[in-house]
C-alpha cells in the first residue's frame, strides 16, 4: 500500500509504502499514517475486484479477490469511520487512468485506456468523460486471446487458460522463459510473443472502446523496446479497418505512462477531490 499526501495540482508532498499483509494489520497502519496529517479528503485506488458503486451496501469492499485474506473485507468503511473526511474508491488502474487524464498525457481527452502490465494485467477506462463502471468495473486483463502458435507453454491464469493476464503478465513471462522480464531484454523471441499478446488485446479494445489514446504502464512496459513492436502489430491486426488521425500517428496513440509511475497516486488525489467537491456542492 502506498500512502501519500498531495495537493490539488497533483503535487505529491510525501509518500510511504506499507506492506500489504492482512486487513487487520494493514488498515490500522493506513489510518495511523493519515490521522494527524489534517487531510481534507482521501482517494483510494484498490486492487480488485472492488465494489465501486456508492449506492451499494458493500461500497468500498474488496470482493472475490485472489488475495484470500482480503476477500469480502471493507477497505473503505473502517478508514472513513476513523478519518471522517470525504472519500472515494476505485480500482488502482482506473485511478491511474484518472491520473493521466487529469495531470498527464491524456489531458483533455474524452476516451482513454490505461493498461498496467506487471505482476498482473489491469485496464482502466475513461469513456465519454468519466471512469467506466457497469455492474462492476472493467476487468480487461482477463479478455480471452488467441494463443501464439509458437507459445509452447501458454497462459498461467488459474481462471482462464487463454486470457491476456495469463499470457502477458510478468509472472507469465517468467514461467514461460525461466527468467524475469528484465533479464530477457536481448531475447527477441520473448518480445515477439509478448508484443503479439499485447497488440491483440489493444486491437480488441480499439474496436470496442474507440479510445483516443492508449497508455501502457507497469513493470513489463519498462522494456521500452516493446512499443515499436506493439504499434506495428496493432496496425497488422486492425488491418486498415479503422482509419483515423490517431491511428495514423501510432507513436502518439500508443504511449508509455507519462507521470513517472506516480499516475496511481495522482489519480487518488483526483478521486479525493471529487469526493470533496460532491460533499460541498
Amino acid at each position: 500500500m502506498v500512502c501519500a499526501l498531495g495537493r490539488k495540482d497533483g503535487t505529491i508532498i510525501e509518500q510511504v509504502s506499507i506492506p500489504t499483509t492482512t486487513p487487520e494489520e494493514t488498515i490500522p497502519k493506513i489510518i495511523e499514517y493519515f490521522k494527524d496529517k489534517d487531510i481534507k479528503a482521501l482517494g483510494i485506488g484498490a486492487f480488485g475486484p472492488v465494489d465501486v458503486n456508492p449506492a451499494s451496501d458493500t461500497y468500498g469492499y474488496i470482493l472475490e479477490t485472489p488475495k484470500l485474506a482480503w476477500r469480502n473485507k471493507d477497505l473503505l468503511g473502517g478508514i472513513r469511520k476513523a478519518l471522517k473526511v470525504p472519500m472515494a474508491i476505485d480500482t488502482d488502474v482506473n485511478g491511474s487512468c484518472l491520473g493521466e487524464v487529469t495531470y498527464g498525457c491524456a489531458k483533455g481527452l474524452s476516451s482513454v485506456i490505461y493498461i498496467t502490465i506487471g505482476t498482473g494485467v489491469g485496464v482502466g477506462v475513461w469513456a465519454n468523460g468519466g471512469l467506466l463502471h457497469g455492474m462492476l468495473h472493467p476487468e480487461g486483463g482477463h479478455i480471452l486471446l488467441n494463443r501464439h502458435p509458437e507459445d509452447a507453454k501458454g497462459g498461467i491464469c488459474p481462471s482462464h487458460p487463454n486470457c491476456f493476464e495469463g499470457f502477458a503478465s510478468g509472472p507469465s513471462i517468467e514461467a514461460r522463459w525461466g527468467k524475469k522480464a528484465v533479464e530477457l531484454k536481448d531475447c527477441p523471441e520473448v518480445w515477439e510473443l509478448e508484443s503479439y499478446y499485447i497488440a491483440q488485446a489493444l486491437a480488441d479494445y480499439i474496436m470496442i472502446l474507440s479510445p483516443q489514446k492508449i497508455i501502457l504502464g507497469g513493470g513489463v512496459m519498462h522494456q521500452t523496446h516493446l512499443f515499436p513492436l506493439i504499434r506495428s502489430k496493432v496496425k497488422e491486426f486492425v488491418n486498415g479497418y479503422i482509419l483515423t488521425k490517431e491511428m495514423e500517428d501510432m507513436d502518439q496513440y500508443i504511449v508509455p505512462a507519462s507521470l513517472h509511475d506516480d499516475q496511481g497516486i495522482m489519480g487518488a488525489i483526483r478521486l479525493g477531490l471529487n469526493a470533496l467537491e460532491q460533499e460541498t456542492a
